[in-house]
């Protein structure tokens, strides 16, 4: 003879009363938190992205030049290799590869930094090899200097 307990279903209908529906919405605040985390990096790290070819450019108390297209840089470094962008380049290649990315745009800047320890001769003839090809927007690339003199103390 089977019995029945009293209060075995009991359990199993007070277990369901307190127990969650499942949500239909996405939680979308980790998501937002991340992006914002990865906006922040990739902010502090794209500047420093912009130049890869170390040189040691000249001094000069010329005024920058004011511009909004983005300036392609022909950079000449103390071994005298030729880079365009970050790309070593032979001056023979050096205008080719310029008309494939400016597409027949012959009025966009050009950027050229020299070591200032190669001779004038070389990048004169970058300068020359550019402007030969029809780019007359080529800018010569230096640094402010830096003030000399006392230091001036607050007080």
């Amino acid at each position: 003879m089977a019995a029945e307990m009293p209060g075995a279903g009991g359990y199993r209908s007070r277990f369901r009363r307190f127990a969650r529906p499942p949500m239909s919405q996405i939680n979308v605040t980790p998501f937002v938190d991340v992006m914002l985390v990865l906006l922040v990096v990739f902010m502090v790290t794209a500047p420093l992205l912009t130049v890869g070819v170390p040189v040691d450019l000249p001094q000069s108390q010329a005024n920058p030049l004011r511009g909004q297209d983005e300036p392609l840089a022909v950079t000449i470094d103390a071994r005298k290799i030729i880079y365009l962008q970050n790309t070593p380049v032979t001056i023979e290649e050096l205008v080719p590869r310029l008309r494939a990315i400016v597409q027949q745009k012959s009025d966009t800047r050009i950027f050229v930094r020299g070591d200032k320890t190669i001779d004038y001769g070389t990048v004169m003839q970058v300068m020359g090899t550019l402007n030969a090809a029809g780019f007359d927007k080529v800018a010569l690339i230096t640094e402010m200097p830096r003030p000399t003199g006392p230091a001036r103390r607050g007080g």
